[in-house]
């Protein structure tokens, strides 16, 4: 191994595995290494770097409020935390009656949102239903409503009153009653594989929330700011929630996190009931502030909505025998393969020069910056024919290894 490897693996916790590289610096959507070898990155942090990395406005709103403030306590308010909390009120359509809770993460955001629901709730409705398959995170409450066996196990006994469904209204319809304080979905499950919930989903759970006095609370950390082609997720549906949670992308690759509040659910914080110490600091908020305003500015949401019509037409276009079926929305963007094999793409994919994910055994995960461009998307569709290729003649020349079925 090279030194940084041994750093790394004497000097980190093994959570993560070993470092696939040691990346010293980025442009646009390109990355390079300690060797200076150019990666494209179609991951952005996994659904992080909504402007690329290094873009001009993202420096210099660091830069800027650096400069002037970096950070209070929250016994104080700041102006780039109200311009923030005032954006994504608009943006979300949470009006007058929205709030706006800060965190720095999307695990904090939704620790957040089961207090919220455990307010609401009381004594009286003790069941919080989310769905089969879901992510929302590795903190104790995250966790416990996060439907994933393996990550859980470890960490047993869970939060207590979380209930798993399958993500299917007849389901939803059989689960519900007037027990139960929330349901908290993802409108893209991003982390089992890129998968959609069902058409008419959201509109159903809406309807089914309200009939029953539940919150509706839709997790938007990966599907958020723009990536799937609208500004939210829930967005393409026409609902309003009664809460949402944010991340990943409306912080560019600063770390926040949020909560918005709609309408009556607003009202369930009260001084003391939470809190952080960093959340809403006014580098964070500036940064977030400035990323979104860049992201409304330049048109980035319907580029995300374009730009993926076009990745989706590149990836068939290719005609490999791995792929099979083409998910997600916008930027968001699951390729499904014939065989559990997407660890071998991704890697293959890396010695070409270009990064990507495997969300699962079967799926590879694409979720490039809203701003790519025709140069970018041309340079991918290359180096993925190829990876794809790659992993389509080893498979052939070791079959006793496993078919990968055309």
């Amino acid at each position: 191994m090279s030194n940084w490897q041994d750093d790394a693996a004497s000097d980190l916790v093994l959570n993560a595995g070993p470092r696939l590289a040691l990346l010293t610096r980025g442009e646009g959507s390109y990355l390079w290494d300690a060797d200076g070898r150019r990666h494209l990155d179609f991951l952005a942090g996994i659904a992080v770097t909504s402007l690329g990395h290094a873009h001009p406005v993202f420096v210099e709103a660091i830069s800027k409020q650096a400069a002037t403030l970096a950070h209070v306590s929250n016994y104080f308010a700041t102006p780039p935390q109200l311009a923030l909390a005032a954006r994504l009120k608009r943006l979300a359509g949470a009006g007058i009656d929205g709030r706006v809770f800060f965190s720095n993460s999307g695990a904090e955001a939704n620790e957040a949102a089961f207090k919220l629901a455990r307010l609401h709730g009381g004594t009286e409705r003790p069941r919080i239903l989310a769905l089969e398959n879901g992510f929302h995170g590795r903190t104790m409450g995250s966790l416990a409503l996060t439907a994933k066996a393996t990550m859980r196990a470890p960490f047993e006994p869970m939060p207590g009153g979380v209930e798993h469904i399958p993500a299917t209204v007849e389901a939803l319809e059989a689960a519900i009653d007037d027990r139960v304080a929330a349901v908290i979905v993802e409108p893209i499950q991003g982390e089992a594989g890129v998968v959609e919930l069902p058409a008419g989903y959201l509109a159903a759970a809406r309807s089914l929330t309200l009939k029953h006095g539940a919150l509706l609370i839709v997790d938007e950390i990966q599907t958020g700011a723009g990536r799937t082609g609208a500004w939210f997720g829930f967005s393409h549906d026409g609902i309003t929630p009664d809460a949402i949670t944010l991340a990943k992308g409306i912080g560019g690759g600063f770390p926040i996190g949020a909560l918005v509040t709609f309408g009556a659910a607003s009202s369930l914080f009260t001084p003391g009931s939470h809190g952080s110490t960093f959340g809403g600091n006014p580098l964070a908020t500036a940064v977030a502030d400035a990323v979104l305003a860049e992201i409304e500015h330049s048109g980035l949401v319907d580029n995300a909505a374009r730009r993926g019509e076009e990745l989706r037409a590149v990836i068939d276009g290719i005609g490999s025998p791995l792929v099979d079926g083409i998910r997600g929305r916008g930027l968001l963007i699951g390729v499904g393969l014939t065989a559990p094999v997407a660890g071998d793409v991704v890697a293959a994919a890396q010695e070409r020069g270009l990064i990507i994910n495997a969300a699962n055994p079967e799926t590879v995960r694409i979720a490039p910056a809203l701003n790519i461009g025709d140069a970018e998307i041309a340079e991918f569709a290359e180096l993925f024919a190829a990876a794809l290729a790659d992993v389509q003649a080893s498979a052939a020349s070791a079959p006793e290894t496993g078919k990968v079925h055309a």
